[in-house]
């Protein structure tokens, strides 16, 4: 018996999921727009969600937007960004309240539909064929302040850094803001020539998540999701590996900054992304390794030899790639670099407990099953097969995980290739 019921409809523009579940009080639509990342256009699409939720040419504010959103029982307008593998993601999701606790006569549910669809297709300027100028201006300065909030967090910019090393010739390197140094070139004009663009190019999926068997959602999304009629719904081939080449020799950068702790990040190529057979197994590897409290990380470097405030790591499933995480005082790098590769070692040779194993698989499926008592997990797990392009359920996921052996977790750490290793350590230390 499947887990989670998804029904899956290909129209020309979009496609749609639809999930039924009774577990919410709210209905959860959720629009996915993927576009290949590139260095050209990942900045203009990090400012254009927040601009598009701003104002439509209907609600000419975003205060006018709050005040039709209050008058549909409290409903919320939200947006984000993400970067999974080789694609820039845009997220635009409304929660309304489900038709039942309501009363018979309040159709917020079209009237949400109608509301995301203006975001989408009826934005401010629209006719002028320009953003408007005050919300461009203000949400560049926002996102300015987002790129500095990196430089500022050492936890997040050591990570940005290891990635911009590791693929420095690659659209990965990229964070899914952009770059500072491009956002006062953008202007009213050509963000909406990119918003064109978006409408027309990027792979669109619509998500429908909560008690759907008396809502026409269906008739509804086809009703309002109007597109531009040279869009189709891209079908994309089965992606190869993202990640195939050796480096044939560790890359190492170290960085001085005014810091009084030091960030030691280690990046390693998997060989394995989300849609290769042994993806379960490498999950259950980066468990054990450094994904939980009891990984050899955790209490290798972190508390039997006190070297590192935090140490963990942690997957991106899409492109392939394992990141080591640790916080550390310089005079401890030589050997915390020493203990992590010792770490590595023994999961290639296998060695680990049951008791390791068997705590990590409880670990991994308690954790994707919490994530699905929230729309937004639910959709984060059905996505990553669309991105994939795989056909594997969730119910295949767990299941995975369960099977996984401690040959296939070694066979899987074998293939695991230490790649970079980025150190943002004190001034004169």
């Amino acid at each position: 018996m499947a887990i989670l019921e998804e029904q899956t409809k290909d129209f020309n523009h979009y496609r749609l999921h639809l999930i039924n579940t009774k577990k919410f009080k709210t209905l959860s639509l959720i629009v996915q727009l993927k576009k290949p990342l590139t260095d050209e256009s990942v900045t203009s699409r990090a400012i254009l969600p927040y601009v598009l939720q701003s104002a439509t040419e209907s609600l000419r504010s975003v205060k006018e937007i709050r005040a039709h959103l209050d008058e549909l029982y409290g409903a919320t307008l939200s947006v984000d960004l993400s970067k999974k593998g080789e694609n820039h993601i845009i997220t635009f999701r409304v929660d309304v309240a489900q038709q039942q606790f309501l009363f018979e006569g309040d159709h917020v549910l079209e009237k949400a539909i109608k509301l995301l669809a203006d975001v989408l297709f009826n934005p401010k300027g629209i006719n002028e064929k320009a953003f408007d100028e005050e919300i461009v201006t203000n949400e560049k300065r926002s996102l300015k302040q987002k790129i500095a909030a990196i430089y500022d967090d050492k936890m997040r910019y050591a990570n940005m850094r290891l990635i911009q090393e590791m693929f420095e010739e690659e659209p990965f390197s990229q964070t899914v803001y952009g770059n500072l140094e491009e956002v006062d070139q953008i202007t009213s004009r050509s963000l909406f020539h990119d918003y064109e663009q978006t409408i027309r190019e990027d792979e669109i999926d619509v998500y429908a998540v909560g008690n759907l068997e008396n809502e026409n959602i269906e008739s509804l999304i086809q009703e309002h999701f109007v597109f531009p009629s040279e869009h189709r719904l891209t079908q994309t081939e089965k992606p190869e590996p993202s990640v195939t080449k050796k480096r044939e020799a560790v890359k190492k950068k170290i960085e001085e900054q005014d810091i009084h702790q030091g960030k030691l990040n280690i990046g390693y190529r998997t060989f394995t992304t989300f849609n290769d057979e042994d993806y379960s197994a490498l999950q259950v590897f980066n468990g054990i390794f450094g994904g939980y409290s009891h990984s050899k990380l955790f209490l290798n470097v972190r508390e039997k030899e006190s070297l590192a405030y935090y140490a963990a790591s942690r997957l991106e499933s899409h492109k392939g790639i394992l990141v080591v995480m640790s916080g550390i005082d310089s005079i401890n790098y030589d050997k915390t670099v020493k203990i992590i590769t010792e770490q590595m070692n023994k999961m290639k040779q296998g060695d680990f407990t049951e008791s390791e194993l068997n705590q990590t698989k409880i670990m991994l499926k308690n954790q994707m099953l919490e994530a699905m008592d929230d729309p937004r997990g639910i959709v984060e797990l059905l996505y990553n097969q669309v991105v994939a392009n795989s056909s594997m359920t969730i119910h295949d996921m767990l299941q995975g995980i369960e099977s996984a052996t401690r040959e296939d977790i070694k066979t899987v750490a074998e293939k695991v290739q230490l790649d970079t290793i980025y150190f943002l350590k004190g001034k004169g230390e």
